[in-house]
């Protein structure tokens, strides 16, 4: 059984009294034709409210799985998954009711064309009832102003680079003010320049709002910039292999990349990470001879 991994239980000041996940010995079977495939295997972590949890893996391996358990959209087959002490979903709520609680940002971008930023921004609060059409499009333009899009708030996503749209659709997520902000892999399109500016732009957000990030990535000086904690998983199944854990001050920028301190985390998650690839890799081997 895979030991329980607690990952940063101290919280930075002023962190945010919500948004504590609690993933308990979840399993995830697929029956595709009647094959079970195990994606996840008694995979157990704490995650506290307002921590930055980064998760990496080799791919396949049911890091996706596991960020769409949290977020309401696929059921598991055994465990339990509670945010704030609430259970979300297990044995007897195997699919966890989707929410604005917890808020997804996918790989590719899901701003609608045909709205202008403001637009896109707004939409939640204005679906949901929460805000009129004024103060929630007041609302949207603060909120864009704030992480620099003021100018661009009547463009469309097609008017704008693809790092001005992935803001902007970041800020469509936090104007719901949700518990957690689930992340999978937003940046990995995206060019070196382009992903460090956005790096430092979501660092801004997570200074002013603290909200809980799950964010599965690949990219490991990603995942030790932006992160609390990264938990290392193992190629498929899914479990914890290996925690790292990142002391290092907030707030950070860029010159953090070229640090002693920066380097040496970096390294310490390579070789977990590497052990698991290589295994995914031998794993594939295999199945294709």
């Amino acid at each position: 059984m895979a030991a329980s991994v607690a990952v940063n239980q101290s919280t930075a000041p002023g962190a945010a009294a919500k948004g504590a996940v609690s993933i308990r010995n979840v399993t995830k079977v697929y029956d595709p034709e009647g094959v079970n495939v195990m994606a996840v295997d008694d995979c157990s972590m704490e995650i506290a409210a307002g921590e930055v949890c980064m998760v990496v893996g080799p791919s396949g391996c049911g890091k996706t799985t596991l960020l769409n358990a949290i977020a309401g959209f696929h059921s598991i087959t055994a465990g339990e998954i509670h945010l704030d002490g609430e259970l979300l979903c297990g044995p007897d709520k195997p699919l966890a009711e989707q929410g604005a609680d917890r808020v997804v940002v996918f790989q590719n971008g899901a701003l609608f064309p045909w709205k202008t930023l403001r637009d896109n921004v707004a939409y939640g609060p204005l679906v949901r009832g929460q805000l009129s059409k004024r103060d929630a499009l007041d609302k949207a333009a603060q909120m864009l102003a704030d992480v620099g899009l003021a100018e661009f708030a009547e463009k469309y996503p097609g008017e704008v680079s693809s790092g001005m749209a992935r803001r902007a659709e970041i800020v469509r997520a936090l104007i719901n003010d949700p518990k957690v902000l689930l992340l999978d892999e937003p940046y990995r399109a995206m060019d070196e320049l382009t992903k460090s500016i956005m790096h430092e732009a979501l660092l801004e957000m997570y200074d002013r709002t603290r909200v809980t990030m799950f964010f599965i990535t690949h990219d490991l000086e990603e995942a030790i910039f932006l992160g609390d904690r990264v938990v290392v998983m193992t190629t498929r199944p899914c479990r914890t292999k290996k925690i790292v854990d990142v002391n290092i001050p907030r707030p950070r920028d860029y010159h953090l990349l070229s640090s002693e301190a920066f380097r040496l985390l970096v390294e310490e998650a390579s070789e977990a990470v590497h052990e698991e690839a290589l295994k995914a890799f031998t794993a594939g081997e295999r199945e294709l001879a």
